[in-house]
């Protein structure tokens, strides 16, 4: 009652007030530039702007203020913006009340960091992450694990892991590119980093760097990781005081019976798996759904994201936010993740249906999150090693980079009622 109450008094004021109109940034299939709209949405926050999204309203859509420098920057951009008066900005508000939409207020920019080596201009594969946070304009900061471990994460508030392996096993390259001078150059800044940093093997920096990411999580930092950073960073946990790493990447044995020894409760997102140890299969554990989805090929694999309650739940609604509800699937080394060894308490957002397979998740720890999104490259299906990196001023419509997109926003969102 109360909260109606209140709306009639924003539609009286909204209707009568020149001063509540908005700009509309739609985030349908009317808008010019999806990706960059996000950088224009993350500027205004920068700029000490408030803007509101708007769940489930035109695939997702935002109300900035209706300044000149917003109209300005905007055009500038790319961006379609669409002007609105007050007594307009009034009936969405009133659409939203009624049906399954939402107004989530953004009020402060996220402090955003993205985990990767220091020669990562050197490797052979690019990461979408950084290609979307490029291409937005989405300013951040790259550490890695010398930072990580000297406590310099408590200076961000979401952080995206490169497609790492925190298992210490190089990414599981041996067999394909063991003599590549790319393959011998990380390895060697592998090696040295860690003994450097007190460690006798990388595996054991890698575990190390994996628990101290979970404590940030646990003191309310947000994660998201793609393809190899998601499974890797579970099995590393799990394998807490355990090998898992054969002789051929650290010149000793893995532990005896290792795969036995996992603990599976200190996982965040995945249990019961089981361990890949065969250093010539590119491959790291059980998880992984790839083989399934090559075998469908491009023109068959897409994944649907799930359709939530926006003012039960705004933040998975926040992170499914699109202008399709099908997407197209993607390889990666790690593509997606078998349904039965998802934790149950983990929210799936998005699914191969009809399968045992699940593309998209997100899980709470502590006062944090950590969201995984398989595959490597949304606009790439099978991207290989050595591949150029993805233009992405050709894909700014692209629904999967989307859903990377809206990781980088959800932080800055508090649900509120809206003020008179």
């Amino acid at each position: 009652m109360r909260r109606a109450v209140l709306l009639a008094v924003i539609l009286l004021l909204t209707a009568a007030s020149p001063g509540w109109a908005k700009l509309l940034v739609p985030m349908d299939l009317a808008q010019t530039d999806h990706l960059k709209a996000y950088g224009l949405v993350f500027w205004c926050l920068t700029h000490g702007q408030t803007t509101e999204w708007l769940l489930n309203y035109r695939g997702g859509s935002f109300f900035i203020e209706d300044r000149a420098e917003n109209r300005t920057e905007a055009g500038f951009r790319g961006v379609l913006f669409e002007e609105t008066t007050g007594s307009q900005v009034s009936a969405i508000y009133a659409e939203i009340e009624g049906q399954n939409m939402e107004v989530v207020l953004l009020e402060t920019a996220p402090r955003v960091a993205v985990y990767a080596p220091p020669d990562v201009e050197d490797e052979p594969w690019d990461d979408a992450v950084a290609l979307a946070l490029d291409y937005a304009d989405i300013p951040y900061t790259r550490i890695y694990d010398e930072e990580v471990l000297e406590g310099q994460l408590e200076e961000y508030d979401w952080l995206h892991l490169h497609h790492e392996d925190f298992t210490g096993q190089y990414g599981k390259f041996y067999a394909a590119y063991r003599n590549a001078d790319w393959y011998l150059n990380q390895q060697k800044l592998a090696d040295n980093t860690a003994r450097r940093l007190g460690f006798k093997k990388v595996s054991e920096l890698k575990k190390s760097v994996a628990r101290t990411i979970k404590e940030y999580i646990g003191k309310g930092g947000f994660v998201f990781a793609m393809c190899s950073g998601t499974d890797t960073f579970d099995i590393a946990l799990a394998a807490e005081g355990v090998d898992i790493v054969p002789r051929e990447y650290d010149g000793d044995a893995a532990a005896a019976d290792a795969a036995k020894w996992l603990d599976f409760s200190k996982c965040l997102v995945f249990s019961d798996f089981t361990l890949e140890m065969n250093p010539y299969v590119y491959e790291f554990s059980s998880l992984d759904t790839s083989n399934y989805a090559a075998l469908r090929g491009a023109e068959a694999d897409y994944f649907t994201l799930f359709n939530f309650s926006a003012k039960m739940d705004p933040v998975p609604t926040m992170l499914v936010q699109d202008h399709v509800s099908v997407v197209n699937g993607f390889l990666g080394q790690t593509t997606g993740f078998f349904k039965n060894l998802v934790k149950p308490a983990v929210t799936i957002l998005g699914e191969v249906e009809g399968m045992n397979e699940v593309k998209y998740v997100h899980s709470n720890y502590g006062k944090g999150t950590i969201t995984f999104l398989g595959g490597h490259d949304p606009e790439d299906y099978q991207h290989a090693v050595g591949d150029p990196p993805t233009n992405l001023a050709l894909h700014k419509n692209s629904p999967g980079y989307r859903l990377i997109l809206n990781n980088i926003l959800f932080p800055a969102a508090e649900k509120k009622e809206r003020k008179t």
